[in-house]
C-alpha cells in the first residue's frame, strides 16, 4: 500500500493511488448494482429538463436534502446563551451527539450538552427515571447555574411530560427545589431549528417571568429604560452579537441580550477550559420583564416568543435579518425611537462608507442573478440587500418558510424593478433548487455548505452565507448585520464575482484579454 509512516499521504492523494482506484472500481462493480454508463448519463440529463422539474415540484410525500435542521438543534443553540447553563436534551444519546458535532464543526469550538440517554426500555415505560438520574448527574458533575431541558422525537412520541418530570425529579432530590430548570417541548418531527430556538427562549422567559414549575423568584415590576434584544438562530452569532453590542453602546443605550452565546463559541486558547463562558446573567433575564421594549432581529425565529413578551405589556419590534443600508437604517431608527437616544456620529459615518463602497462596486453587481436558500429571515434580508445593489434575487427558497413569509418576500420583490421576474419557494428543498438552477440558470448561489454539491452539479458558483458552514473556517467571527456586517457581505459577493471572472478569462491568448489586474 502507498501509505507508510515515513511518507504519510492525506486523503486527497491517498485515494488516487492505483490500489484504491482498483478497490473502488471493484466495490462499484460487485456491490452497487451499477447501470450502464450511457443509461446513467441519459437519466442524469433528463433530470435537468423542464419535464423533470414539473415532476420534481409535484412531489408531496418526500423531502430531498431540506435546507433546515430539527427543533432540538435550535433548542441547544438557545440554551447555551445563558450564564453557566447546560442544555439537557431528554432523548437518545445519538441525537445529542449530532447537535454537539453540528455546532462544533461550524464554530470550531466544543459544545457542551447532556442527554437523558433514553433507550428501548424508556421508549416503552417512559423516561422519568432517566430524567431523575440525568438531572442529578448533570447538577453534581457539571455544576451549572441552570439546566435547560428540551426533547427529541422519542420523548415526544411517547408523551413524556417535562413539567411533571422536573417537579418529580426535584421531589426526589435530583436538584434543589429552587434550582432553575426551564424547559420546552421541541419535537424534531415538526418545525425546524428556528422553532426549537423560539420554544426554548419562550420557555426560559416563562420560567423567570411566570414562575413556571414553581421555582422562579417573585419579580420586581418596576419599569426601566432598557431594551431587550433577541438575535434568533444565527450562524454568525459570534460576530453579529458583538456588533449589536457595539451599536447599542455607541448610542449609549441600556440593553439586555436575551441568549448571548457569542463567547461560549469563541473561547480563547490560554490553558483554561471554559465549559461555560459569557451568557446572559440569570438575574438580567428576570429583570428583562421590566424593559421598555424587545427587538427581535429575526421575526420568524420568534413567532411564539414575541407575542408572549407583548402579553406582558412590552412593545415588540420584529425585523428580518437586517443586511444593507435600508434594513440597518430601520434597526437603528427603532433603537433611537424607543430609547430617545440619537444615532451616533460613528454609525452615521459607517453608513456613508457602506454607501460609498456600494457605489464603487455597483457596476459589477448590477443585473447579476442570484439564487438564495436558508432560513426565512436570512433569505429575506439577503434578498433585500441584493435588490438594493441592483441585483436580481431570482430564486428565494426556504424549506422552513411558510405562506406568510412567502407573501412578505413577494411584496418585497414587487417593490423593486429588480424583483420583477423573481420567485419565492416556501417549503421546498435543495433538490427543487437543483431543478431551478438547471432550467432557469442564475449567475450565483448563496447558501450554506451543502450548496457546494449544487455548485459542482450545476456549475453555479456558491457564495457561502448561512448555517452551517463546515468547509470554510471562521466565517462566524464576522458580522453580517449592520453597516459593518453589510460591508462583509458586499465583499464576499464581489470576491465571488471577481473569482468567477478570472476563472473564465484565464486561457492564455484566447480569453486572457479580460484577465485584468484592475477591476
Amino acid at each position: 500500500m502507498p501509505q507508510n509512516a515515513d511518507n504519510v499521504l492525506d486523503h486527497f492523494n491517498l485515494f488516487r493511488q492505483p490500489e484504491y482506484k482498483e478497490m473502488f472500481e471493484n466495490k462499484k462493480k460487485n456491490f452497487e448494482n451499477p447501470v450502464a454508463d450511457d443509461a446513467l448519463e441519459q437519466a442524469r440529463e433528463w433530470t435537468k429538463t423542464e419535464e423533470y422539474k414539473e415532476k420534481n415540484f409535484a412531489r408531496e410525500a418526500l423531502t430531498v436534502n431540506p435546507a433546515k435542521a430539527c427543533q432540538p438543534l435550535g433548542a441547544v443553540f438557545a440554551a447555551v446563551g445563558f450564564e453557566s447553563t447546560i442544555p439537557f436534551v431528554h432523548g437518545s444519546q445519538g441525537c445529542v451527539a449530532y447537535y454537539r458535532s453540528h455546532f462544533s464543526r461550524h464554530f470550531k469550538e466544543p459544545t457542551s450538552c447532556v442527554s437523558s440517554s433514553m433507550t428501548e426500555d424508556a421508549a416503552v415505560f417512559g423516561g422519568l427515571n432517566n430524567m431523575i438520574d440525568g438531572l442529578a448527574n448533570t447538577y453534581n458533575m457539571y455544576k451549572p447555574k441552570m439546566i435547560a431541558v428540551s426533547t427529541t422525537c422519542m420523548a415526544e412520541v411517547i408523551g413524556d411530560d417535562l413539567n411533571a418530570f422536573i417537579k418529580t425529579s426535584k421531589e426526589k432530590g435530583s436538584v434543589p427545589a429552587e434550582f432553575d430548570v426551564p424547559f420546552a417541548h421541541t419535537p424534531a418531527f415538526v418545525g425546524s431549528h428556528i422553532t426549537g430556538y423560539d420554544n426554548v427562549i419562550k420557555g426560559v422567559l416563562e420560567h423567570f417571568w411566570d414562575g413556571k414549575a414553581g421555582t422562579a423568584p417573585k419579580l420586581d415590576r418596576t419599569p426601566n429604560e432598557s431594551i431587550n434584544f433577541l438575535g434568533g438562530f444565527d450562524g454568525y452569532t459570534v460576530g453579529n452579537l458583538r456588533e449589536v453590542k457595539r451599536i447599542f453602546e455607541s448610542m449609549g443605550v441600556d440593553y439586555t441580550i436575551l441568549g448571548d452565546n457569542s463567547d461560549v463559541w469563541d473561547t480563547p486558547t490560554d490553558g483554561e477550559f471554559r465549559m461555560y463562558d459569557g451568557g446572559t446573567k440569570l438575574e438580567d433575564v428576570a429583570a428583562a420583564l421590566n424593559a421598555k421594549a424587545t427587538i427581535s432581529m429575526q421575526e420568524y425565529c420568534t413567532e411564539k416568543t414575541l407575542p408572549y413578551i407583548a402579553s406582558k405589556g412590552q412593545e415588540v419590534v420584529a425585523l428580518n435579518h437586517p443586511v444593507g443600508v435600508a434594513a440597518t437604517d430601520k434597526f437603528l431608527m427603532e433603537i433611537a425611537r424607543i430609547s430617545g437616544k440619537p444615532i451616533s456620529e460613528e454609525l452615521t459615518k459607517e453608513r456613508g462608507r457602506l454607501v460609498d463602497a456600494i457605489a464603487d462596486s455597483s457596476a459589477h453587481i448590477h443585473g447579476k442573478k442570484f439564487a438564495i436558500y436558508g432560513d426565512p429571515d436570512l433569505c429575506y434580508g439577503l434578498a433585500a440587500f441584493l435588490l438594493e445593489l441592483g441585483a436580481e434575487p431570482t430564486h428565494i427558497l426556504a424549506t422552513n418558510g411558510g405562506k406568510n413569509w412567502a407573501e412578505k418576500v413577494q411584496a418585497l420583490l414587487d417593490s423593486s424593478p429588480f424583483g420583477k421576474d423573481c420567485k419565492v419557494y416556501p417549503g421546498k428543498d435543495l433538490w427543487h433548487m437543483r431543478s431551478l438552477l438547471f432550467t432557469e440558470p442564475v449567475d450565483y448561489l448563496i447558501g450554506n455548505t451543502y450548496g457546494k454539491y449544487l455548485d459542482r452539479d450545476t456549475g453555479t458558483p456558491l457564495i457561502r452565507i448561512g448555517f452551517p458552514i463546515f468547509d470554510r473556517h471562521h466565517k462566524h467571527r464576522y458580522p453580517v448585520w449592520g453597516y459593518q456586517g453589510s460591508m462583509n457581505v458586499l465583499v464576499w459577493i464581489l470576491d465571488a464575482i471577481f473569482e468567477d471572472i478570472d476563472r473564465n478569462t484565464n486561457v492564455v491568448a484566447k480569453s486572457d484579454y479580460s484577465f485584468d489586474i484592475i477591476r
